[in-house]
């Protein structure tokens, strides 16, 4: 994986990316795409991005004000490499009011929650509402990462099965995560490029 650079309390304008919504973008040989992390606060977000990308975990919460950005390259099973830029978004109640300016223009939305806590997959729902449009109009790839997965059976609150027939209910890609081993990371996020890939090229 090439290297990565991250901003916090970053803002869609300063950034300078422009994802053309929903269309690729061609840097040279890499084509590159914004994907949104959006969930409640404390399911991991940042931590998944923070794993995913620099390979660390600090297991201490920090909020995401506003949101934070971040970028890494992913290599496709053609052999093409694919950069995803990704934001994180707050996801205290307070900020939900922001989100639109990050996903406005995304190629795609990984929704997080906690397994260990069912209100966190219960808001996955108003994630799902406030998406609606974007999925229909701009064909929007959807993911849903289950995260925590490495805690023990006795807390978790959301079942595998559950979440995967959610997830095909809605037509998301699934995978359950943990920010602390590692564990479902890179296929998340492999199987999130292969299909903003497909989804752009048809």
């Amino acid at each position: 994986m090439g290297a990565c650079g991250s901003k916090q309390d970053a803002s869609p304008k300063k950034s300078g990316l422009n994802t053309g919504k929903g269309k690729l973008q061609d840097s040279g040989s890499t084509a590159e795409c914004k994907v949104v992390f959006l969930g409640d606060s404390a399911v991991g977000k940042s931590s998944i991005s923070q794993r995913f990308c620099k390979n660390i975990f600090t297991g201490e919460h920090e909020v995401t004000i506003g949101g934070a950005y971040i970028q890494q390259k992913v290599q496709l099973k053609n052999g093409s490499f694919l950069k995803l830029h990704l934001w994180d978004t707050g996801g205290e109640e307070r900020f939900r009011a922001m989100a639109p300016l990050y996903y406005r223009d995304a190629n795609a939305a990984v929704l997080v929650y906690d397994v260990s806590n069912k209100q966190t997959f219960d808001s996955i729902r108003y994630w799902l509402n406030e998406l609606d449009t974007k999925v229909k109009q701009d064909g929007l790839v959807l993911a849903l990462a289950g995260n925590k997965c490495d805690l023990p059976e006795s807390k978790r609150q959301v079942t595998l099965i559950n979440a995967k027939s959610f997830a095909e209910n809605n037509k998301m890609i699934f995978a359950e995560t943990s920010a602390k081993t590692g564990d479902g990371i890179t296929v998340l996020f492999q199987s999130l490029a292969e299909e903003i890939t497909k989804k752009v090229s048809k």
